[in-house]
């Protein structure tokens, strides 16, 4: 159930002191620069909101994401934020989606090492290191998993996430498919973040995010490749040889398969 507002809205429109005095004249020829000036504002003043949620959230926490404190803390009327969100819950969604987009360009921000593998650990070192620096957001985004999973910003993780993997892949240390490597490295990064928070600081291992991570690394990825000839050629000399030992494909399908790879390991 979605939290209803705790203020009234106000349909009313925000106007300053004398806003309804000029002539129709003068009201015409500038509607459209007002409606352009109009638009600006409200955009300004929804990225104040957010702005303020998100720090009152990181300050003290999700309690103290109210209606009243983030409007004090952005400087305007409470009714003004139900002009921008439907209600709490959506003012939330909007500060979960805040927080996803500045994640998103720290790690576009670190540049990535030449080999697949280190590069999934720093990823994952990244996504760790956010989380505890930003305990209440990740809290909110990954205690209420809903929140911000259709967002902009995690879809754009998500790519991130899996122009990882296919890096691996492509070097042929991927030990299983991208989807499940996908959830096993998204499941061990959030395990650790929330086991840490959960636990007294004197309990604060480190060696407990690197056993994770590498628990994790060793899960998804091999230690050397499963392809030793790089590209395309390669991996198909390596499946035409394991061709004969497989019976999911009929002796037709084997021989179709068979000329494919042929020709896929002669281009090489």
């Amino acid at each position: 159930m979605r939290t209803r507002p705790d203020t009234s809205r106000d349909s009313s429109p925000d106007r300053s002191p004398g806003s309804t005095g000029g002539s129709m004249a003068g009201s015409m020829a500038g509607s459209t620069g007002g409606s352009t000036q109009e638009g600006g504002g409200r955009e300004l003043t929804r990225r104040r909101v957010v702005e303020a949620a998100a720090d009152l959230l990181a300050r003290e926490g999700r309690e103290a994401v109210t209606t009243r404190a983030v409007a004090a803390a952005a400087g305007v009327q409470p009714p003004a934020i139900y002009r921008h969100f439907d209600d709490m819950d959506g003012l939330l969604d909007a500060v979960a989606e805040h927080g996803y987009t500045r994640f998103i360009e720290t790690k576009r921000a670190v540049p990535s090492p030449d080999d697949p593998v280190d590069d999934l650990r720093a990823g994952w070192d990244l996504a760790v290191e956010f989380g505890l620096a930003n305990p209440a957001l990740y809290a909110m985004l990954y205690g209420e998993p809903r929140r911000g999973t259709d967002s902009p910003a995690h879809r754009a993780g998500m790519e991130l996430l899996y122009g990882r993997i296919r890096r691996i892949a492509a070097a042929g240390r991927l030990r299983v498919d991208e989807a499940l490597a996908a959830a096993i490295i998204h499941a061990t990064a959030r395990g650790a973040v929330l086991t840490w928070l959960s636990l007294p600081e004197d309990r604060h291992d480190p060696a407990l995010l690197t056993a994770m991570r590498e628990s994790m690394v060793t899960a998804v990825t091999t230690d050397e490749p499963a392809v030793q000839d790089p590209g395309p050629a390669g991996a198909a000399r390596a499946l035409r040889a394991a061709l004969p030992q497989q019976s999911a494909l009929s002796e037709a399908e084997q021989h179709l398969l068979g000329e494919w790879l042929d020709r896929l390991a002669a281009g090489g």
